[in-house]
């Protein structure tokens, strides 16, 4: 079984933190995850997109937490990120998806801890990922619950090829747990970033997933 991507999360409200959290995974991780909020959908405001850059190597995914995406949408195109992931419930993310498909980037949903996988069973075909959110917006830690797995399984069942990440309380208790559950991609925020060693933190995640295989 293919293990799961350990995606180390940058959560940053200054360019300072964003610099430090950056410098915290260089050298081991090979994809992240930058979560971007804009004070309205989440209610905390983020380094702006403006200001979000990082070092060539690992694939970026992006986690706009904005209620107009499209505002941003020429921001994103100069990023060039892997992922782009907006929210189920922002403005406008239908016609925002079919920017990103025109501009190659592959696109992903995700789904506040209250909405149905059903609210967007007839976008999946237009969808390369689906994000489980556990967490809290706009802030590292949170609580993973583990009952929200049941959309994992939603999701495999109406489309078998949905890449699936989780965001929310990751740690070495529950990660193969959920991975068991059929996520691809652990977004770890709190986890990593304040550990006393990062990439001890990160190994120690590969591991209990390894052993859990």
């Amino acid at each position: 079984m293919k293990l799961p991507a350990v995606c180390p999360t940058i959560t940053a409200t200054n360019t300072a933190d964003y610099r430090k959290e950056l410098e915290n995974i260089q050298g081991f991780a090979h994809r992240i995850h930058i979560d971007l909020m804009d004070g309205i959908f989440a209610p905390t405001r983020s380094v702006p997109i403006s200001k979000v850059w990082w070092q060539p190597g690992p694939m970026v995914d992006l986690h706009v937490m904005y209620m107009q995406p499209m505002k941003q949408l020429e921001h994103i195109v100069m990023l060039q990120p892997h992922l782009v992931v907006v929210h189920a419930e922002a403005e406008d993310v239908l016609d925002f998806l079919h920017e990103l498909e025109d501009l190659g980037i592959k696109r992903g949903l995700a789904l506040l801890q209250k909405t149905p996988v059903e609210n967007i069973r007839e976008l999946l075909p237009q969808l390369d990922h689906v994000l489980i959110f556990s967490g809290d917006l706009g802030h590292h830690g949170g609580t993973a619950d583990i009952t929200l797995l049941h959309k994992a399984q939603l999701l495999k069942k109406y489309k078998p090829s949905i890449e699936i990440g989780w965001d929310g309380g990751i740690n070495d208790e529950n990660a193969a747990v959920l991975a068991a559950g059929g996520v691809d991609v652990l977004n770890v925020g709190g986890y990593i970033q304040n550990a006393d060693d990062p990439e001890g933190a990160y190994d120690k995640l590969r591991e209990v997933l390894t052993e859990g295989s």
